[in-house]
């Protein structure tokens, strides 16, 4: 095993999902690259990877191309060819379960409804992996799920999903330095100010 740690976030490729709900785990990726500037992207095991430093750590950030079902696909064939330990994996997505502003950070579990996170379980074989789940919530009224995360934020939630983001790039960060129990105590919850 290698020392280097692996952050995927989830999404869809092409211009068409770019800036939907269902894409805010690349855009995880993103932030981080562009803080550390990390801008050697390239396509390998069908995803999109930049290799790099954050705090000291090396790391591999990722991108599947495999549309999102399918995302385990990609993390699979790149654990493997760059013998990644499974407990350095930390995977980054949306997730309807949670309210549209809170991040939950957890150490293992099941992939509830997510189907991209389910791809990634499967293939990996264990629920033991690292997540940060990027709270979307439900959909108004009846609107059907598969429909509300390929919609684009728009206006003031559109600077609620990038704040969304900005907090899990930082947990993210604290997680490589400290581990994912810190992370979880440092940013789990609304991103919301808390009232006096």
């Amino acid at each position: 095993m290698t020392d280097r740690y692996l952050i995927a976030g989830l999404g869809n490729p092409g211009k068409k999902y770019e800036n939907t709900r269902h894409n805010v785990g690349f855009w995880c990726v993103d932030e981080l690259a562009r803080r550390w500037n990390i801008t050697n992207e390239k396509t390998e095991k069908r995803a999109l990877t930049r290799d790099g430093v954050i705090r000291d750590r090396r790391v591999l950030l990722v991108k599947p191309q495999t549309y999102m079902n399918n995302s385990g696909e990609a993390l699979r064939a790149l654990v493997d060819f760059y013998k990644v330990d499974l407990k350095n994996i930390i995977i980054a997505y949306d997730e309807l379960d949670i309210p549209f502003g809170t991040l939950r950070l957890r150490m293992k579990g099941s992939a509830g409804g997510q189907k991209g996170m389910k791809s990634v379980l499967q293939h990996l074989g264990t629920p033991d992996i690292n997540r940060v789940r990027i709270g979307i919530g439900r959909p108004p009224g009846r609107m059907d799920p598969g429909a509300f995360v390929l919609r684009p934020f728009g206006g003031d939630d559109e600077i609620t999903a990038r704040l969304m983001v900005d907090r899990a790039a930082d947990a993210i960060e604290t997680w490589l330095v400290e581990g994912i129990e810190p992370a979880m105590t440092k940013h789990n919850g609304s991103i919301e100010p808390v009232e006096e």
